[in-house]
């Protein structure tokens, strides 16, 4: 169920972002990016899985966030933050886990204003799509099941996010066009 479920996620969440450009049809690799996932993962999920029951987006959406921090630092001052031992704590510890999302847009990424509410907007409209997967799914909380659709959820948040800031900060995937150039 669960690579299905992520499937299904990841699905969602493409259409959604390619509809209104925030990705491209080829999505980026990184892998300096996605090699931290675990390692934030392991450290977020106390914090995330605690607020859940509560205030499910925020828990969904602070990862998507967190995904598009560390695309920034990576942009920014990679050889300096991937040396820091945990990211995740690293930003969690500025202004708490509640205010996590202002300082990602406000001190991280540098939005403000129009740009500042947009994200604010797709980050909420990402977790909605992700928070009705799970219900739609009919999991029983508390459960192995329920566990792992979490953390599936997560991954595919924070994947995307890294994805969407990348193409904000310029990077775009195209296919490289061997065969429009007669290289066979």
């Amino acid at each position: 169920m669960t690579e299905k479920f992520e499937d299904t996620i990841h699905n969602n969440l493409y259409q959604y972002l390619l509809g209104i450009k925030e990705v491209d049809e080829m999505l980026p690799e990184c892998p300096d990016v996605e090699d931290k996932w675990l390692a934030i993962a392991n450290a977020y999920i106390p914090d995330g899985a605690r607020e859940f029951r509560d205030y499910p987006v925020a828990s969904l959406g602070w990862m998507m966030y967190i995904g598009m921090a560390v695309a920034k630092m990576w942009d920014d001052a990679w050889e300096i933050y991937s040396q820091v031992e945990d990211l995740y704590v690293y930003m969690r510890d500025k202004r708490g886990y509640d205010s996590l999302d202002e300082y990602i847009r406000q001190d991280v990424l540098m939005l403000r204003g129009d740009e500042y509410d947009s994200v604010e907007k797709i980050v909420n409209e990402c977790a909605s799509r992700v928070h009705y997967s799970i219900i739609r799914e009919h999991i029983e909380p508390a459960t192995k099941e329920a566990f792992e659709a979490y953390v599936s959820s997560l991954h595919q948040l924070y994947l995307f996010g890294s994805a969407m800031q990348l193409r904000r900060m310029g990077y775009h995937m195209e296919k490289a066009g061997f065969f429009d150039k007669g290289i066979h």
